[in-house]
This record gives structure tokens, sequence and C-alpha cells, in this order.
């Protein structure tokens, strides 16, 4: 014989195990929502970096207190040395020399600019990457009481660098100066897989930096 009050119990149940059916579905939905648009924002963030990259050098528009060159790229010593030449800036640095290095090795590379070496350029040993640029350079800057900086680093690399140097300096005016390299400049860069490849490492390492940054106190 039937227990009526379980066909009662069954009728009522049935409503909540749909809800909770749906809910569950919903949920599902979202989160692989969540998985399709991630590589789509991804590569559209991508993609509006790498096309923002500048393939012509802008002079700065006036000059600064200092200028300061990150190392690891072509060109960048000697556009800032030009920089200082030009009365730009009253003083250079050059952050992230190689211990080893001496003043006397640069000359060689750059004699034109020997001159420039006895009065008015600085070398920075500390760095070992662009964290530790920003580091060194905040620590310069205020030493010389300097409130603005032109920074002279490849164009590629400048957004993660303004990114390193805002947070330790947010006081400090800085101005970009873009060195564009011959690659960047006589091709667009989606026709070398080299450089998409550089680009797309240098986008990953932008958004890191930009995460941490956001990430604390």
């Amino acid at each position: 014989m039937s227990n009526p009050d379980s066909h009662t119990n069954g009728t009522k149940d049935a409503p909540a195990r749909v809800a909770s059916s749906n809910w569950i579905g919903r949920i599902a939905n979202l989160f692989l929502g969540i998985l399709i648009s991630l590589p789509v924002v991804f590569l559209a963030g991508f993609l509006v970096f790498a096309t923002g990259i500048p393939r012509s050098e802008t002079p700065p528009p006036r000059p600064a207190d200092g200028i300061v060159a990150l190392t690891g790229g072509a060109s960048r010593i000697s556009d800032a040395m030009d920089l200082l030449a030009r009365n730009l800036g009253k003083r250079l640095l050059i952050s992230g020399v190689n211990p080893a290095t001496k003043p006397s090795e640069l000359i060689r590379l750059t004699p034109e600019y020997e001159k420039l070496f006895t009065c008015c350029i600085d070398l920075g040993h500390q760095a070992m990457n662009t964290t530790g640029n920003a580091t060194e350079i905040a620590q310069w800057a205020r030493a010389l009481g300097f409130r603005s900086l032109i920074v002279v680093t490849s164009a590629w690399h400048m957004p993660r660098a303004l990114v390193e140097l805002r947070r330790e300096m947010p006081e400090t005016e800085l101005t970009p100066f873009a060195v564009v390299t011959d690659r960047m400049r006589e091709a667009p860069w989606w026709e070398s897989q080299q450089t998409a490849r550089l680009l797309m490492l240098e986008y990953v390492k932008y958004l890191a930096a930009v995460a941490r940054i956001r990430s604390e106190p």
C-alpha cells in the first residue's frame, strides 16, 4: 500500500531539484563563457599593445632635469648621450651597466661623447632587471633633487619601464624617448615571427608588472 505522504513530498521536491539544476547550469555556462572570452581578451589586448608601439622616434618636447637610459637594447646609450649633448638634461644615468664594464669601454664605443663622461654621466651597476632599473633611477633622481626625467629605452620596452618607474617615483614627471630599432622601423611586426615573439613576451611581462603593482597595498 503506497504512502500518500511520499507522493506529496516527491511533488514538493521536484521544483527544488529543477531550480538547483538550472542554477548549476547557469554557473557552468558562465564559467565556460569566461574560459572562451579570456583568450579573446588577451589577444585583443596584445594587438592594442603591439600596434601602439611607435615606429619612429619623437624628440622630447622640452628639456628635463635629468636623462636616464635603461641598458639592454641597441642605440639606447648613444641616443641618450645625444640628448645630453643637446642640453636636454643636466646629467645622464646609464642604469643596469655590467659591474665589470668601465667608463673607458663605453668611451671607446662612443668617442664623440668622451667629454660628457668627465662631467655629466653616471653609471649604475645595481640593476639586474627593469624593476631594479626603476629602483636605481629613483635613488639617483632623488639624490640630485631631479623632478623630471627623459626616459630612454627601446620602444617595445617603454610601456613596462614607465609602469615600474611610476611605481617608484610617482612624483616625478617622466618623458619617454622610445628608441626604434631598424627591424621595427622597416617592417610591420606581424611580418617577422621573431619580432612577434618578442612583443608577445614583452606583453606578458607588462601585464605581470601591472598586476603586481595593482595588487600591492
